[in-house]
């Protein structure tokens, strides 16, 4: 079966600890932030993902990035995960996930391996990094993607240069430091969502 469409923006929380993972993905939800990501190499990142997963599983769509085994899946599943997000790809994390019911965003470069993550049942891809490569890499790339195929921009992008990416046809991006670095507070994380909100729907056509 497809996986669930994946919302706009997915934040990255590289580096949130486990006690400020709620005051910090509730700033990020106020904001209108749909997709909440903690990458498995920050500081426990299983009770972040459980508790952020409790708190806001019904308000967004959150889970694991930085995933690079079916058995980190099967960890973040049991916790209530259902977005799993990875920088490469592997297609039996991708197919694992898939089977499970989840949401996979695999991390592709190029149109081969975006065409393996496909064939593994990924239906959300991630540029990345999408810096490195640039808008036009993307519309080339999506010019031959299956139309039910979505594209993110993770990695360089953000409120100040949205507008070549959505013009090269992205259905969203990921963004990290832009939105949190470890010392940030929730404060401060809904204030930078905010602006980062608010540039996203001023560039996507109504």
């Amino acid at each position: 079966m497809p996986n669930p469409s994946t919302p706009p923006i997915v934040a990255i929380l590289r580096g949130v600890r486990p006690d400020e993972i709620l005051d910090v993905a509730a700033a990020l939800v106020e904001a209108g932030i749909g997709a909440i990501e903690v990458p498995m190499n920050s500081p426990d990142p299983l009770i972040s993902i459980e508790k952020l997963c409790a708190a806001f599983g019904d308000q967004a769509l959150c889970g694991a990035g930085t995933v690079l085994s079916p058995e980190v899946v099967d960890q973040v599943a049991g916790v209530g995960g259902k977005l799993i997000v990875t920088p490469n790809i592997d297609t039996a994390v991708i197919s694992h996930a898939v089977g499970l019911g989840l949401t996979v965003m695999p991390g592709f470069a190029t149109p081969s391996e975006a065409f393996a993550a496909v064939k593994a049942g990924a239906r959300s891809l991630k540029l990345f990094p999408a810096g490195t490569f640039g808008p036009g890499h993307i519309k080339a790339v999506r010019d031959v993607l299956p139309k039910d195929v979505s594209v993110y921009a993770v990695g360089g992008v953000g409120a100040a240069n949205l507008k070549p990416w959505v013009e090269a046809g992205v259905a969203g991006i990921g963004v990290g430091g832009e939105l949190y670095r470890p010392g940030y507070s929730a404060q401060e994380v809904g204030q930078r969502a905010r602006a980062l909100v608010a540039a996203w729907k001023g560039e996507v056509p109504s």
